[in-house]
């Protein structure tokens, strides 16, 4: 696989993964929705960090295609690393908010 495919892979995979492993779990908080700040940032802040991490990664791959050629230059470590940072960020938080979110559903 090329550079280029496997680079789509991983980012079809790293959007995927969130909405396998807790699609339930947003559709519990989307279920109890209200526009209380505390309930928006708590709720809500996961899957904004995730999803801000992914668009992170978009300049950063139109960046790369069109640098391409014989002596192309890759600049877009900067574009890389935060969106990596804050797909982690998110995806750490999501862990998080899924342990609370079954403590409270087994207590």
């Amino acid at each position: 696989m090329s550079g280029r495919g496997s680079a789509v892979a991983g980012l079809v995979l790293a959007a995927a993964l969130p909405v396998l492993l807790w699609h339930d779990l947003v559709a519990r908080i989307a279920a109890n929705f209200s526009l209380d700040a505390a309930y928006l940032v708590s709720g809500w802040t996961p899957w904004v960090l995730m999803a801000l991490g992914l668009l992170c990664f978009v300049p950063a791959a139109v960046h790369d295609h069109r640098a391409r050629g014989r002596f192309g230059r890759r600049d877009s470590g900067g574009w890389v690393g935060w969106g990596t940072t804050l797909y982690l960020l998110g995806f750490v938080l999501a862990t998080q908010v899924a342990q609370i979110a079954d403590g409270f559903a087994r207590g």
